[in-house]
């Protein structure tokens, strides 16, 4: 049943949309960053480094994004509480898009020296900022919009990310096809970050066409927040300390599938088109994935779900490594496409509906945004700690085993949890009834 307050079926459409391309083209900019720092930038930003070392400077790179994404998720949510979920959604992404032209613009080490990799990092960071400020208003801007369904809706937020990894992986390929290896390094790996300002233009075009939420233009009249950040602090720090360890799993396995594998599998043998094929085919499955299990979240729990998704995940981390190790391109295939299309589908997709059920109105922004970003720390730091673990003649048993922690860790916390899948956030009263409990 419809709420009777809620937004009519074209405004929720376009919020809907409005925030699946936003997702989409943040992480396009965002795993098209990884992708360069595991096949390109050792080579062309630490020339100077030996491959492996010039890897793990690289990778170390990707993760300064990560760092700065809870700085974005406490700058835009202050200001998404007190102001509106739009306006900040509106500059989110033309901080990414722009961020993400400039890298393909900028000189090489071979030409300005240490100064490159310095404004590689700057542009790096602002992409952080952006990311962290984007995630929490898009869920938002769908969740609060419908007020049913809301796992199903909000699952477009969390399907944009590997939409946009297959937009990525898909332009890096052809560009490093149609160019040659030689002039791929060259220049070949700059034309999906000068994309990137095509893809800005229609994002900004559909956004501008949403309307503010209806939850929060009815919260509007009330007194907002004066510093959302500490009202979180101070009034909800355990719901915000368990949402990080729910997402904190998910960080872990989704990187390591996204980002330390395709370096990992290029190392091991595998040619780089192989590899990015690879994960193109994963990012496919995983948009029906985490749409379909999201809506399965609606009828039979958030908690459920994403308990199965990180147990498999858990489980899948011990067989990951041996499928890539076989030097079977098949193989290699079903290892990252069960990993990102299936058990990582299953325990993130329903996270979109449920960090914004944890948090009242006055403060959602804030709370949902810096829980999924502080978690997505380790979720950045993962690929650099594996790299530099065989690097130094480890093996990858304990990666997996770190993998699986995260996992377990990820179960533990959502049994901690009361169901908040009925929660109604557009009456605080109730919502404010529910987060006691939690």
């Amino acid at each position: 049943m419809t709420h009777p307050n809620s937004a009519s079926r074209g405004q929720l459409g376009r919020a809907v949309l409005s925030s699946y391309l936003g997702s989409m083209i943040e992480y396009y900019d965002f795993t098209l960053y990884a992708a360069a720092s595991a096949v390109v930038f050792n080579k062309v930003f630490f020339t100077s480094l030996d491959p492996l070392a010039g890897t793990v400077a690289s990778l170390g790179t990707f993760a300064t994004g990560y760092f700065a994404r809870p700085l974005g998720g406490i700058l835009f949510g202050h200001f998404g509480d007190r102001l509106g979920r739009k306006r900040m959604l509106v500059l989110s992404m033309t901080m990414m898009g722009l961020s993400s032209t400039l890298i393909g613009v900028l000189p090489t080490s071979a030409r300005i020296g240490a100064w490159a990799p310095v404004l590689l990092v700057l542009m790096r960071v602002i992409q952080g900022v952006a990311v962290g400020g984007e995630w929490g208003g898009a869920v938002l801007m769908s969740v609060e919009h419908a007020r049913s369904r809301r796992g199903l809706w909000a699952s477009f937020t969390n399907a944009g990310a590997p939409s946009g990894i297959v937009v990525s992986t898909v332009l890096m390929a052809v560009s490093a096809g149609a160019t040659g290896e030689r002039a791929f390094l060259s220049w070949g790996w700059r034309i999906p970050f000068l994309a990137s300002v095509l893809l800005l233009a229609i994002g900004l075009i559909v956004r501008s066409r949403v309307a503010e939420t209806p939850v929060f233009a009815e919260a509007a009249d009330a007194k907002p927040a004066p510093a959302p950040l500490l009202e979180v602090l101070r009034h909800h720090p355990r719901r915000l300390l368990l949402a990080i360890g729910i997402a904190l799993g998910t960080y872990v396995g989704q990187t390591t599938l996204t980002t330390y594998v395709i370096s990992y599998a290029i190392h091991a043998g595998f040619p780089r088109q192989t590899v990015l094929n690879a994960l193109t085919a994963a990012s496919v499955v995983a948009v029906a994935g985490i749409i379909g299990f999201s809506a399965l979240s609606d009828r039979f729990g958030r908690r459920p779900l994403i308990i199965a998704g990180a147990a498999g995940m858990a489980i899948w981390a011990f067989v990951l490594f041996p499928l890539i190790d076989s030097r079977s391109a098949f193989q290699l295939t079903v290892a990252v496409v069960v990993g990102l299309g299936i058990v990582c589908a299953c325990m993130s997709g329903p996270l979109a509906a449920l960090f914004p059920e944890l948090f009242p109105t006055r403060v959602r922004y804030t709370g949902a945004s810096l829980a999924y970003q502080i978690a997505g720390i380790g979720g950045g730091v993962a690929p650099v700690v594996f790299a530099s673990m065989i690097a130094g003649g480890g093996g990858t048993l304990p990666i997996s085993i770190i993998i699986g922690a995260g996992c377990v860790l990820t179960m533990g916390c959502v049994f901690a949890l009361r169901e908040t899948s009925k929660s109604d956030l557009g009456e605080p009263a109730k919502v404010s009834e529910v987060a006691a409990r939690i």
